[in-house]
């Protein structure tokens, strides 16, 4: 998501009192959380470019909204994607967009989305704002080039598992023109956070967050974590938000060093119900806002 930047000096995140599996490793997170400037996970940083059509292509599609802003997510069905709450909290009109085959750009409008009940509005990464989940149901399949992930089965991400991230955001906090180019990446996971919610918290496998290494930055929120690799892949999480590496310059950033993870196994019951609740929704049901590309970002029953 391209948010405001989080620019107030002293702007701190305040970890309650929980678990982190990572030893060391979640000393240095708290460490790293507590002098930088957590935000909501916009591209993925030094990723791949995929082009693969055969890839994660096939599931991974962009968000944007009418104010502009920009996230990622994941197809589960046809006419479903799953992505971060935070993605689709301002009462905006919102479009999916998917690469086919040909890498030709496919676009459906939002009819309606739902936020996991735990969520908090209006909240920040450094608030930890419940449960960053969110559905979102489309007028129309985007066709029969995308090949969605079912997200029941999904697997507890374990410490020290290798995973992989996918995204449409940039590769550096500066170069928003970068966005809108699907990149993926190879993780590490480095164990649970326990604050206002738990979220998992994986990073770059080599630099391990000391320096800036792949990760998720701005545009890259509510995209899939995923294991199984081509041909197998199956979504275990959705980006949240990142901090930057524990050691930096003088120009501080968001992106670079961790990335926080909304686990989906643990929330396997909310996504199954609403998506089966929005799987009977038709287009007839949605209200619109009042201009043609609009519609309420919002289901009628929460």
């Amino acid at each position: 998501m391209f948010p405001r930047p989080f620019r107030k000096a002293g702007l701190r995140e305040r970890p309650a009192r929980g678990g982190f599996g990572g030893g060391l490793l979640g000393a240095a997170l708290l460490g790293a959380l507590a002098g930088q400037l957590p935000a909501p996970a916009a591209a993925v940083i030094n990723g791949a470019t995929t082009r693969d059509p055969d890839g994660a292509r096939s599931f991974v599609v962009r968000i944007e909204s009418t104010e502009g802003e920009i996230c990622s997510g994941t197809l589960i069905a046809p006419d479903l994607v799953l992505s971060a709450a935070h993605c689709v909290m301002r009462p905006a009109g919102y479009s999916v967009i998917g690469v086919d085959r040909a890498f030709r750009q496919r676009r459906a409008q939002v009819i309606a989305t739902t936020m996991h009940p735990d969520f908090v509005p209006g909240t920040t990464p450094e608030e930890q704002p419940g449960v960053d989940l969110a559905l979102l149901k489309l007028e129309r399949p985007l066709g029969p080039d995308f090949m969605p992930l079912d997200p029941r089965g999904a697997g507890a991400i374990s410490t020290g598992e290798p995973v992989d991230i996918a995204g449409f955001g940039v590769v550096a906090e500066n170069r928003r023109g970068s966005a809108r180019v699907l990149r993926l990446a190879h993780l590490v996971s480095i164990g649970s956070l326990q604050v206002a919610n738990r979220v998992t918290v994986v990073t770059d496998r080599r630099r391990m967050a000391e320096t800036s290494g792949a990760g998720a930055c701005l545009g890259d929120s509510g995209g899939p974590i995923l294991t199984g690799g081509p041909g197998g892949y199956r979504i275990v999480g959705v980006v949240s938000w990142s901090s930057g590496a524990l050691q930096q310059g003088t120009r501080r950033t968001a992106c670079g060093g961790f990335t926080a993870v909304t686990p989906v196994a643990e929330h396997s019951g909310w996504i199954s119900a609403r998506a089966a609740e929005l799987s009977q929704m038709q287009v007839s049901d949605a209200t619109p806002r009042g201009n043609r590309s609009g519609w309420m970002a919002r289901m009628r029953r929460r």
